[in-house]
């Protein structure tokens, strides 16, 4: 559900027209609905009612300020997975006892960062992460809370690059060796085992990987608790699937009817880490063709936006539903074309021979469900300006964040 539709034959986000935006604001943009965000936040909150449980909301899929802010006013937490997704959920508002930090690779100044501000616990994925923790907790005087992070050897059926819960991933203890990691962890002076952690990957749009792993840490932890290690947190992670293409996601009230069974008796509370479900569809990526030209047999349609603006189809040919901003444009029939960028790179592209709308120069297009994993992963290639964010909010819109400019590409830099 998002709230982006064709009105009076312009595509509108909530009550303004997208080609106001580009008008005022200039493309490429990312244009994202707030009334969208709110929605699927009360969704999901919604559909674990009557379970204990912390909702921490993936940073990663879209750290900007306003959005964290949107969130944290829906009562939700954050998931970090470095410091400076820590100084964001902090600047946007978000209780330091809702946020969770995760990631293999935690420093010790992080640590102590988190540890000074009090969050809920870290997500620990290694025995040399629990020493250092361990050492850090000791010299400032505090007690770290942890969890483990278990790896249970589960596929999710998802891309290789963000499958998570396989024997290969860097990620998380093996299921075979944690009890001794626990025991070891029980046995530190400034640390104390609260949770588990298991997360097996993203975009996941069945059911059956997330039953199959809780299957296995419901054991874990009753099996822990026989040994006298009584945890108070189960936390599931996040990875439930948006509607890109074709798929057919569960929703979360069928992963909540699917779950409640199996962890109705634990007397743990649950955290889910959702990210993309929440902001996937509340945004999109709004960019103006260029060009047209053929080579050959080949169409393509150049677009101000790039791969460094929108690399999810260059990184794991990810499919983007691609709209005109004009209704009567879609009516005219399709054209089988490369939608490209003007990067240098022949991987810079967001479809490839796909049917669309026959898109001249000057028309605007919209990429939709990009609101996750979109400007978080831009960068500056090419010496590109990283470009604006923009909030709506029924008839009204801000800039968020404003577009980079030729100055702020080198203002950091000196010159030697």
């Amino acid at each position: 559900m998002h709230y982006f539709s064709y009105q009076h034959g312009e595509l509108h986000c909530e009550g303004v027209p997208l080609s106001r935006i580009a008008d005022e604001v200039g493309t490429p943009v990312y244009v994202y609905s707030r009334q969208t965000l709110v929605r699927h936040c009360r969704v999901f909150r919604e559909a674990f009612a009557g379970i204990p449980h912390t909702i921490c909301f993936a940073v990663k899929a879209n750290s900007n300020l306003s959005v964290l802010r949107t969130i944290a006013g829906e009562g939700i937490g954050a998931d970090i997975v470095s410091g400076g997704e820590l100084f964001r959920a902090l600047k946007a508002g978000i209780d330091p006892a809702m946020i969770v930090y995760a990631g293999v690779g935690k420093q010790s100044h992080e640590i102590a960062r988190a540890l000074e501000i009090g969050i809920k616990m870290f997500n620990v994925e290694s025995r040399g992460e629990m020493d250092v923790i361990q050492q850090v907790a000791k010299s400032l005087g505090k007690v770290a809370p942890i969890a483990i992070r278990v790896n249970p050897n589960v596929d999710a059926g998802t891309h290789p690059y963000i499958s998570t819960g396989l024997r290969q991933n860097k990620f998380g203890i093996g299921i075979e060796g944690v009890m001794d990691d626990y025991q070891y962890a029980h046995g530190l002076s400034h640390v104390e085992v609260v949770g588990v952690h298991c997360h097996i990957g993203s975009q996941l749009t069945d059911i059956q990987p997330f039953v199959d792993a809780l299957q296995i840490i419901r054991q874990l932890v009753l099996d822990l608790r026989e040994q006298g290690i009584v945890l108070r947190y189960l936390d599931m992670g996040g990875g439930l699937g948006i509607r890109y293409n074709a798929e057919t996601p569960p929703s979360p009230e069928e992963l909540a009817r699917a779950i409640r069974p199996i962890v109705a008796d634990l007397g743990c509370e649950l955290i889910f880490e959702p990210g993309r479900v929440l902001v996937g569809n509340a945004g999109i990526f709004l960019t103006r063709v260029i060009y047209t030209k053929s080579n050959y047999e080949r169409k393509f349609i150049v677009v101000d936006g790039a791969m460094n603006d929108l690399a999810r189809p260059s990184l794991y040919g990810s499919y983007h539903d691609i709209l005109p901003a004009d209704e009567a444009a879609g009516r005219q029939g399709t054209a089988l074309a490369d939608v490209v960028g003007p990067i240098c790179e022949t991987g810079d592209f967001f479809a490839r021979e796909r049917s669309v709308a026959p898109f001249a120069a000057g028309d605007l297009m919209a990429l939709m469900s990009a609101g996750a994993y979109g400007f978080t992963m831009s960068s500056n290639y090419n010496s590109r300006p990283r470009v604006a964010e923009v909030m709506v909010d029924g008839d009204t819109y801000r800039v968020v964040r404003r577009r980079e400019t030729f100055d702020d590409l080198v203002r950091l830099e000196e010159e030697v």
